[in-house]
């Protein structure tokens, strides 16, 4: 963290006791971000882009209304109108009863994960990881990107609230491809040393091999194993649908505190502090960060809030306050399914191996391979996608397989499979009975880039509702 971002805070704080007077409340989040992306199709690097953004993001309370304003230009007449723009709006807004007050002082419970080789790392270091992967590919062709990012942000209020943290992530995501089939690998970090483009190749290859001939199977019930993957896509789902504090206020979620709604084996936890993970350890505006547990053993035990859901229901902020909060509420964004060895990751050694050598049998991920093998007949599932919900309060999901689908017959991966839509609730495929396992290692998937990450074991579910083909 450089001293810029804390110094235009403190500036806008100070701007805005001129501009608007000592009775205003205000907040402000200064952010400096720094993303470098490699891009390659066609196993060539076709596109090597970095920017830097500086954002200042103003809230302003003022006689009973708020307003919020931002800007990236960081100078002077820049903060000066902001500052003004924002008071302004403030003026024209209808009152806001539902204000709930900043946040008060408080110290970080932790720093954010940063790593100073990823967060200067050049083009250099994301091109190497790119060739090991195309190599790793074995020919095949391959494409997806590379990226690292760094993040140093300050926050200021006129309450006396004052904290600055940095962060860092590394994280790649591509495919192999034969004859129209893909294979996919992803990965997340706080270090781009944890990125090993070889490992993530010969994944991917493997899957794309093992998709040859796929048959198509009937819609209806199957007992699945979701590769990590796949199951971020539940807890994404989860996250802005279900453990949203403004969705629950509003009764739009499914989750209902101290009821065990999940199997025991659940346990799902938001944890920006958790080491390898990306993210900033204080929110937007100005709550510290801390491990929540959101189902322990099964039972749902809490919601994230912002201070306006908090206030909301009579409970505390949970740091989870985002500059879009107002409009989509508060979510867990670190957050985690706990694998059945609770603390456990996965490291190269795990992801290199592979469950046995046929060309079938490599397409399981070795964090799903002891799944598959308590399988008697179902599916093995990589990846879900295009996925939209369909009734919030159930949390009901449609969406598509994507990137590789085998049918199980006694353990073993038999054929491929082509790809299925599906319907299901989230909340039931995790409900008390339903999981039948989890792998025994957690893996870390990309989020969009701005601090949000998704980590997941392998999963094996009693039954997932295929509803039709990706046709329909």
């Amino acid at each position: 963290m450089t001293a810029t971002e804390a110094d235009l805070a403190e500036q806008v704080v100070a701007l805005v006791r001129e501009v608007a007077g000592p009775a205003a409340e205000a907040e402000v989040c200064v952010g400096h971000v720094e993303l470098a992306l490699t891009r390659f199709a066609n196993s060539a690097i076709h596109q090597n882009v970095a920017e830097a953004t500086t954002t200042v993001r103003l809230r302003l309370h003022l006689d009973g209304r708020t307003a919020v304003g931002s800007t990236t230009v960081a100078s002077g007449d820049g903060l000066r109108d902001l500052v003004q723009r924002t008071t302004a709006a403030a003026r024209a807004c209808p009152p806001d009863p539902g204000w709930p007050g900043l946040a008060p002082p408080a110290l970080l419970a932790g720093p954010g994960d940063w790593d100073d080789p990823t967060a200067h790392a050049g083009p250099d270091a994301r091109a190497d990881r790119v060739r090991k992967f195309v190599d790793a590919a074995g020919g095949l062709t391959t494409a997806g990107y590379c990226r690292t990012v760094l993040c140093s942000a300050a926050f200021a209020s006129s309450a006396g609230q004052s904290l600055a943290a940095r962060t860092s992530e590394a994280a790649m995501d591509a495919i192999a491809r034969l004859d129209g089939a893909d294979g996919v690998a992803r990965l997340s970090s706080a270090r781009l040393a944890d990125i090993d483009g070889a490992v993530l190749g010969r994944r991917a290859a493997a899957k794309a091999r093992a998709c040859a001939a796929p048959v198509d199977l009937p819609p209806g019930r199957y007992e699945v194993v979701l590769e990590p993957p796949a199951v971020a896509d539940l807890l994404v789902n989860l996250s802005m649908a279900g453990f949203n504090g403004k969705a629950w206020a509003e009764r739009r979620s499914f989750a209902e505190p101290g009821v065990a709604q999940f199997d025991p084996a659940v346990t799902l936890v938001d944890d920006v502090l958790a080491a390898g993970r990306p993210g900033l350890p204080f929110d937007a505006e100005g709550t510290p960060g801390r491990r929540l547990v959101l189902v322990e053993a099964g039972v749902t035990r809490a919601v994230a809030h912002d201070r306006r859901s908090a206030a909301k229901v009579g409970a505390a902020s949970t740091g989870h306050a985002t500059p879009g909060a107002a409009r989509l509420g508060a979510f867990p964004s670190s957050f985690a399914l706990l694998p059945a060895r609770a603390g456990g990751t996965a490291s190269d050694a795990d992801t290199a191996r592979t469950a046995d050598d046929t060309p079938v049998g490599a397409a399981v991920d070795p964090a799903a391979a002891a799944l598959v093998a308590g399988v008697a007949r179902g599916l093995l599932v990589t990846d879900l996608w295009y996925t939209r919900v369909l009734d919030p309060k159930s949390l009901v999901v449609t969406g598509l397989t994507r990137n590789g689908v085998w049918l199980v017959e006694d353990g073993e991966l038999t054929r491929p499979v082509t790809n299925l839509r599906f319907t299901q609730s989230y909340p039931l495929a995790l409900a008390p009975g339903a999981v039948l396992g989890l792998g025994p290692v957690a893996t870390t998937l990309p989020g969009d880039g701005s601090g949000s990450s998704w980590t997941a074991p392998a999963l094996h579910l009693a039954s997932w509702h295929m509803s039709g083909g990706a046709g329909g």
